[in-house]
C-alpha cells in the first residue's frame, strides 16, 4: 500500500489552505516583528539579535535533515508528533510575545525563537511532503493546483500575522498578547483540520524516500534549493526593514501598518492569478515574470523620499505581486521534482524548510549589524548615512539578488506538465 493510496485522491484543499496559514502566520511575520518588538520594548540591540538569529541557524544546518529523517521514519505516528509540535509552537509564541522576559531578554528570545522554530521546521517538513504525495495524486498540473491553496493560505495567514498587532493596537493594551494568544486558536484549529491528512500507517521504509545526500546530488534539485535561497533572501530583507524603513525614511506616521498589510494582500490576491499563468505557459516563465517585477519594484524604492507614501503603496502592490509568484510557484515546481524522484519527499522538504530559514538568518545578519555600525538607532533622528544605509540595504541589495535569481532560473532546464 502506497502513501499516495492512504492519502487519497480528495484532498481538504482548505484544510490545506488552513494550515499553510498558521505555518505561515509562524515564519516571516516573526521576522518582521520580533526585532521590532524587542528592540522597542526591551532596548535589546539591533546587531545583538542579527547575530543570535544567525547562530540559531547554525543549528538548523544540523537539525532540519534530522527532522527531515524523523518525519519520513513517523509513520503511524505522524499525526500525533505534528499535533505535539503545533501545541509547542503555540507555546513558544506566546513565550516570545505574552509573557514578559523572566531573565535577560537576548536569552529569552533565543530560546523561544529556537523552539518556534524548531516546531516550525518539523511541521513544515510533514505538510509539505504529504503536500507532494497529495499532488502527485491529483492528474496533470495537481502540484500547482494544490499550492495554489496552500500557498493562498499561507499569504492570507502572513497578511493576518502582519497585520493583527496593528489592529489590536487600537484595542488592547498588549497588542502581541492579543497576537500570541490568536495565533494560539489558529494552530489548534489548524491541527484539527488536518488531522485526517497525515499517514494512519508505517510506511515501508525501503520506499521511504530521498535521503539528504540523493536530494543533493539530484542537479535539478539542487539547483531549485540555490535559486531558493538566492531568490528568497531579497523578500527577508526587505520584510526584515519593512517597519524600519517605512517609519525612519518615508515618516508614514502610522501609515506603516496598513502598507505592509498592503503588501501582503497583493502577494495572496496574485496567488490564483500565477497559478491560471502556469498553466497556460508553464511554471518557470511565469516565476521568471514574476521575479522580474519584483526586481523591477525594488528599484523604484531607491527613488523615493519622506512622505511619498502614495507612490510607495503602489510599489508595495507591485511587490506584493511578485512575492505571490515566489510563494506560489517555487514550492510547487521543488514538490514536482521530490515527486519525480519519490512519492516520500520528508527529506527534501528538510532542505527546503532549512534554505527557507536560512534566507531569514542571513537577512539579519546582514542588514542589522549594518545598520548598527552605519549608526542607526530605531525611533532617533538619523544621519544621512544611517539612513542611506537603510535605503540600500532594503532597496539596492534585494534588486542585485533578484537579478540573480532571475538568471539562476533562467538557465535551470526543467521539465513542464
Amino acid at each position: 500500500m502506497t502513501q499516495a493510496a492512504a492519502i487519497g485522491q480528495t484532498p481538504r484543499f482548505w484544510g490545506y489552505s488552513l494550515y499553510g496559514g498558521m505555518l505561515a502566520m509562524a515564519g516571516l511575520p516573526i521576522y518582521i516583528h520580533a526585532p521590532f518588538y524587542y528592540v522597542e520594548e526591551y532596548a535589546v540591540s539591533l546587531a545583538a539579535l542579527g547575530t543570535v538569529l544567525f547562530v540559531l541557524r547554525g543549528l538548523d544546518f544540523l537539525q532540519d535533515p534530522a527532522l527531515g529523517w524523523l518525519a519520513a521514519r513517523l509513520g503511524a505516528w505522524r499525526g500525533q508528533a505534528t499535533a505535539l509540535a503545533v501545541l509547542l509552537l503555540s507555546g513558544a509564541m506566546v513565550m516570545l510575545f505574552a509573557v514578559t522576559p523572566q531573565f535577560w531578554p537576548l536569552a529569552w528570545f533565543a530560546i523561544a525563537i529556537t523552539v518556534l522554530f524548531t516546531c516550525y521546521s518539523f511541521l513544515t517538513i510533514c505538510f509539505y511532503a504529504t503536500g507532494a504525495a497529495r499532488g502527485a495524486t491529483l492528474g496533470q498540473g495537481g502540484h500547482v493546483r494544490l499550492a495554489a491553496w496552500r500557498e493562498s493560505g499561507a499569504l492570507v495567514g502572513v497578511c493576518l500575522a502582519a497585520a493583527a498587532p496593528v489592529a489590536l493596537e487600537g484595542v488592547l493594551p498588549a497588542p502581541f498578547t492579543g497576537f500570541a494568544l490568536g495565533f494560539l486558536l489558529v494552530a489548534l484549529v489548524a491541527g484539527f483540520a488536518m488531522r485526517a491528512e497525515w499517514p494512519r500507517f508505517r510506511p515501508d521504509m525501503s520506499a521511504a524516500g530521498p535521503t539528504m545526500r540523493d536530494v543533493l546530488s539530484d542537479p535539478t534539485a539542487r539547483r531549485l534549493l540555490t535559486i531558493a535561497l538566492v531568490n528568497a533572501t531579497p523578500v527577508a530583507i526587505t520584510s526584515t526593514l519593512f517597519l524600519f524603513y517605512a517609519e525612519s525614511v518615508l515618516q508614514t506616521d502610522g501609515a506603516e501598518g496598513p502598507l505592509l498589510i498592503l503588501l501582503f494582500l497583493a502577494a495572496a490576491a496574485s496567488a490564483p492569478g500565477w497559478a491560471w499563468l502556469a498553466k497556460r505557459m508553464g511554471a518557470k516563465l511565469a516565476l521568471l515574470l514574476g521575479m522580474a517585477l519584483a526586481a523591477g519594484s525594488f528599484a523604484f524604492v531607491l527613488t523615493l523620499g519622506p512622505g511619498q507614501v502614495i507612490a510607495f503603496a503602489i510599489i508595495c502592490v507591485i511587490s506584493g505581486a511578485g512575492m505571490g509568484a515566489d510563494l506560489t510557484l517555487l514550492p510547487a515546481i521543488f514538490s514536482r521534482r521530490m515527486a519525480e524522484l519519490s512519492p516520500e519527499a520528508a527529506q527534501g522538504f528538510g532542505l527546503w524548510a532549512f534554505v527557507t530559514k536560512a534566507t531569514l538568518a542571513l537577512a539579519a545578519l546582514i542588514v542589522f549589524p549594518t545598520l548598527d555600525m552605519a549608526g542607526f538607532e530605531q525611533g532617533a533622528e538619523n544621519s544621512d548615512t544611517a539612513l542611506s544605509a537603510l535605503i540600500l540595504l532594503y532597496a539596492a541589495v534585494p534588486t542585485a539578488l533578484k537579478a540573480c535569481a532571475f538568471a539562476l532560473l533562467a538557465l535551470t532546464p526543467l521539465k513542464e506538465s
